[in-house]
Order: structure tokens, then sequence, then C-alpha cells
């Protein structure tokens, strides 16, 4: 039986929302308007943009056990889905937002870790509900940092991800002085889907990769988000 859902994928994080309906194999997608994070463009290159994002607080699903990007990125969402619409110790809904995040750590021995992430409101801050226990759930806050960003259309697989990162990996040692060393690691990195599933043409899609702490005009000297 299906299952509705909330789904997000902003272009260029403008401020849009897509409402979808889940079930097996296909979502449904409207728009409705959404906050979305800011952030100031470094630099802009062809085939990558480096951006800073002031401060920021996200709710992330840690998915244990996960075999691929696409299964870990729909069973973290419908746990996110289940805390946005009332799944918290104050039984109020929360305000979604963009972008919503899947991100990949594959450092460890035993295979990749991934967890999902979506952008709290700015106004949730003070007073954010807590998210029922049996959801596992955490909350993350990010400081101001830079992302480093590389597009691609199509859609976003677990046979195509790998070879974008490494080829934002390679940009990044040729386009930004001091990198070379530090970005052979492609450990960790995230993956924003920015289009509804049953558009089929001029989709979007990004690839980032924390680069705070390198030698980046315009980016903190601290190294990491956290």
């Amino acid at each position: 039986m299906g299952r509705s859902l909330l789904y997000f994928l902003p272009y260029y994080l403008v401020s849009l929302m897509y409402a979808c309906l889940v079930n097996t194999d296909n979502l449904v997608l409207s728009v409705v308007a959404i906050e979305s994070p800011q952030y100031t463009l470094v630099r802009s290159e062809s085939d990558l943009e480096i951006r800073l994002y002031g401060e920021s607080s996200w709710m992330s699903a840690l998915v244990p056990g996960a075999t691929t990007f696409e299964k870990s990125t729909k069973d973290g969402f419908h746990r996110l889905y289940q805390y946005i619409h009332g799944g918290n110790l104050d039984h109020s809904r929360i305000t979604i937002t963009a972008p919503v995040l899947t991100s990949i750590n594959s450092s460890s021995s035993l295979g990749s870790n991934y967890s999902v992430s979506f952008y709290l409101p700015a106004k949730y801050l003070g007073s954010l509900p807590q998210p029922n226990p049996e959801l596992n759930l955490q909350l993350n806050k990010w400081r101001s940092h830079c992302i480093a960003v590389r597009k691609f259309s199509g859609f976003a697989k677990d046979e195509n991800i790998n070879k974008e990162i490494d080829a934002l990996i390679t940009s990044l040692n040729k386009q930004v002085t001091g990198t070379a060393a530090i970005l052979q690691d492609r450990n960790y990195y995230s993956i924003a889907q920015y289009n509804a599933s049953n558009q089929l043409s001029g989709r979007l899609n990004e690839v980032w990769i924390d680069v705070t702490g390198f030698t980046v005009e315009g980016c903190p000297g601290y190294q990491g988000k956290y």
C-alpha cells in the first residue's frame, strides 16, 4: 500500500519543495515554497563551485546496515518524514526545508555508512521538538564552512555517484592551490538531488565535499564543519 511522504529538491537552493507520494517503485511530486540555508559563492569554475555556508542545524537519520545509496536515501527519509509529521515529543508538525542530503562515509573496513539529513528552519533553533527515540535521529550543528560542489545530470544512482566524486576531486586538485595531497581522500561526501523522479530530462544533482581548512581564499581556516 502506498505511503505519503514529503521530499525536497531545490535548484541552487532556490526555495522549492516537492510533496511526494511514495509506493514501492514510484514518486509523484508537486511544488511548494520552502526555506533553504544561505551561502555565499566563493569561487566558480566551469566544472565546480565553492560555496561558503553559514551556521546551520540539520536533523540526520543514520542508516546502519544499508548497502546502497538509493536504498539508504529512501529508508532514512522515511524516518525524517515521521519526525516532521508529529513523530516528536511535542507531537508537532515541522516545516520541511531544502536540501536533504545523503552523506556517504566509506572509510570503514566494514563498508560504507550512510546518513540522510535535512536542514532545520531557523525558527526552530531555540525550541526544537525532540524526535521520538525509536526514530533514532541525531541533531547536527554545522559551523560556517566551505563546500565544493559539482553538478551532474540524469538520475543519481549507485553506479554513477562514485564517478562524480572522483571528477570533483580531480577538478579541485587542478583548480585550487594546496589541496592535491589532502583531496586524494574521497571517503566522505554528500549527494543532493534536485528534481522530481518523474522529470526525465533537464535533471540536476550535486555532489558535495567539505573543503574548509584547505587553501581556498574566502573560506575559514579551521578544518571540518562541526
